[in-house]
């Protein structure tokens, strides 16, 4: 008890500060997300996210050196699909010569062992914007689980390590589970977007992609019957655990801040390791108050870093990595 221990003295200066620190950010705890277009020596800024970018494929390449050299050793890949090869049933995104098939190969032509992670739904390759198909003025789950597991199997023959589907279909871990077992691609992993909310906070993700739901007649206007409800905590224990039964390895909670009680929740509950998605939307917020100089950037970034970490994290997909990469030397 006071005055026989006081709490101040682990803080006295800075290196009993670092001495004595719980959580530490090192690079490997970042997965990076890339996004890819089509074309040649393109490096577009998107608008929404100031300093990150869309990556022709030449672009990619050097874009994972860097990565690389940097000691950020994971990337999670996502695709701008031109209009013209959209539909309802995303088709394109089973060509063996697609956008994000030779995306695979090119990170692994440049950097052989950068762990490569792909996103699976449909919204990329959807004439609506959805993540499965739309049918009657529904999202059909079933039959999208099918194409997703296509998907996976056509991203693993590429040279992808593992797949991440973000569609939230019910039964669609099993679904391709059972695929990639069947192909013989059982080193294949599955990081699974278990808990992934209907969240505002995506809105300059689907600027880079060009991915939001379309407002046609007949077509849900939101992605809400199958996101989960931003209100609910125990549904996503729930849906994690049946991932994690039918074959998920990683399972992620997306977005990042405002659901670090359900990453801690989940964290307290699996065996498995739990991914965090820090989303577009909360890396705009942050460079557009440090742009207008009412947020320290550097100092905010890693304060919320530490936070996802805190809160039960072994990986942090963020746009900030790099950033927080240079900043810890």
């Amino acid at each position: 008890m006071y005055p026989l221990q006081r709490n101040r003295r682990l803080r006295t200066n800075e290196v009993i500060r670092r001495l004595v620190r719980e959580t530490v950010i090192t690079p490997d705890d970042f997965l990076v997300p890339l996004f890819v277009v089509e074309g040649k020596g393109i490096k577009e800024e998107i608008p929404s996210m100031p300093n990150y970018y869309r990556l022709s494929l030449d672009q990619l390449e050097k874009e994972v050196k860097e990565l690389w050299k940097m000691g950020l050793r994971s990337v999670l890949l996502f695709v701008k699909v031109p209009d013209n090869l959209k539909d309802n049933k995303g088709s394109e995104a089973l060509n063996s010569n697609g956008l994000m098939q030779l995306a695979i190969k090119h990170v692994k032509n440049a950097c052989p062992e950068m762990l490569v992670m792909t996103d699976v739904a449909l919204d990329p390759y959807s004439s609506y914007g959805h993540d499965g198909i739309v049918q009657n003025g529904h999202i059909v789950n079933d039959d999208t689980a099918e194409i997703l597991a296509e998907m996976s199997i056509s991203h693993a023959q590429a040279g992808a390590d593992f797949v991440a589907p973000s569609d939230m279909m019910d039964g669609r871990i099993l679904t391709i589970r059972e695929a990639l077992e069947e192909e013989e691609l059982f080193n294949t992993g599955i990081m699974s977007y278990s808990a992934k909310y209907a969240s505002a906070f995506y809105g300059p993700f689907r600027d880079a992609l060009d991915s939001a739901p379309v407002d046609v007649k007949n077509v849900p206007k939101d992605k809400k019957t199958y996101q989960m409800d931003p209100a609910n905590r125990f549904e996503a224990i729930k849906e994690t655990q049946m991932d994690i039964d039918e074959g998920a390895d990683i399972v992620m909670v997306k977005p990042g801040l405002c659901y670090l009680d359900i990453v801690r929740e989940i964290r307290n509950e699996v065996d498995v390791p739990v991914a965090v998605y820090q989303v577009s939307g909360e890396y705009a917020m942050l460079k557009a108050a440090a742009e207008k100089g009412w947020l320290d950037h550097d100092t905010v970034m890693m304060e919320q870093l530490m936070a996802i970490k805190r809160a039960g994290a072994n990986i942090i997909a963020s746009y900030f990595a790099k950033d927080a990469v240079r900043l810890i030397g």
